[in-house]
C-alpha cells in the first residue's frame, strides 16, 4: 500500500527554509561556471536543477551520491555547491567525469565509489547489466540518478535498488528522474529510452523504500509519449517523471 508524504513536510524534517535558500543559490552560482559549456548551459531552462534540487530536499551540508553521472552535466552543479559543507559521490559509470575532475578545485573534492564496475550490454534485454551494483559506502543522506533507470536491465535494477538502500541512512532520499512511457506499454524502436513510471515506483518500493511525493517539474503536454527521447520533435522536450523516494526511518 503507498504511504504518500507531502514532499514539503519531508523537507521540513531536513531543513530549514534558509539552509534551502543557502543551497539553491550556490546552485545558481555554479550554472554561471566557467567549467560548464555553453551547450550545457542552454540545458538549464529545460532540466530546471535549481528546482529540482529543490525538490529532492538536497541542502549543502548533505552526503550525496550521483549515480551514473554520464558527462558530468549535474556533477559540475553539485560538486561546488557540496564543497564547503558536504561530499559528493559519483559512482557506476564514472570514466567519463574523471578527467573532469582533474580541472577544477570544487570537483577536486569530488571522491568515486564503485570504479570497477562495468556495464555489460544484455542482448536479449537490449539493455544493460552492470558486474557490480555495490557503492561501498553506507549512512549518506542523498543518491540521485538523473535519466539513467531506463538504461538498466531488471536484474541490475532490483540489485541497483538494494544497493542504493543499504548505502542510505535511516530517512536518507532516493530521487530519480527519467523519461516517461506510456504505462504497461511494450517495448519498441521507439521507447527503448523511456521507463514506465509505474514499474519504477513498483521496483523501489520492493526494495524497501517509501514513495514520498512526485513533481510535474518536468512534465511536457507536447511530449505524446510516441517516440524516441532522440528524435527531433521531442529531443530536450521530453516528459520526464520525477520523483522521490525514502528510506523508512
Amino acid at each position: 500500500m503507498l504511504k504518500p508524504i507531502s514532499a514539503l513536510i519531508l523537507a521540513a524534517t531536513l531543513t530549514s527554509p534558509a539552509m534551502a535558500d543557502d543551497f539553491s543559490d550556490k546552485i545558481k552560482q555554479a550554472m554561471k561556471s566557467e567549467l560548464r559549456s555553453e551547450k550545457e548551459k542552454a540545458r538549464d531552462r529545460n532540466r530546471k536543477p535549481v528546482q529540482t534540487l529543490e525538490f529532492f530536499g538536497i541542502r549543502d551540508d548533505m552526503k550525496v551520491v550521483e549515480l551514473i553521472p554520464g558527462g558530468g552535466w549535474y556533477t559540475k552543479l553539485l560538486a561546488p555547491a557540496l564543497q564547503d559543507k558536504g561530499q559528493l559521490y559519483l559512482a557506476l559509470g564514472t570514466g567519463r567525469v574523471e578527467k573532469l575532475m582533474e580541472g577544477g578545485d570544487s570537483l577536486k573534492k569530488v571522491k568515486l565509489l564503485a570504479k570497477e564496475s562495468q556495464f555489460k550490454y544484455n542482448e536479449s534485454e537490449e539493455l544493460y547489466d552492470l558486474t557490480s551494483t555495490d557503492l561501498n559506502i553506507k549512512d549518506v543522506d542523498a543518491v540521485l540518478t538523473f535519466r539513467n533507470y531506463h538504461n538498466l536491465t531488471y536484474k541490475t535494477r532490483t540489485e541497483l535498488n538494494d544497493s542504493i538502500f543499504k548505502a542510505l541512512k535511516p530517512g536518507g532520499i532516493y530521487g530519480v528522474v527519467d523519461h516517461t512511457r506510456r504505462h504497461m506499454q511494450d517495448n519498441d524502436n521507439e521507447n527503448g529510452r523511456r521507463f514506465d513510471p509505474v514499474l519504477a515506483i513498483k521496483e523501489i518500493q520492493a526494495a524497501g523504500f517509501e514513495f514520498v511525493d512526485y513533481s510535474k517539474l518536468h512534465y511536457r503536454l507536447d511530449d505524446e509519449l510516441r517516440y524516441e527521447v532522440g528524435r527531433k520533435s521531442v529531443t530536450g522536450n521530453t516528459d520526464r517523471f520525477t520523483f522521490l523516494f525514502k528510506k523508512p526511518e
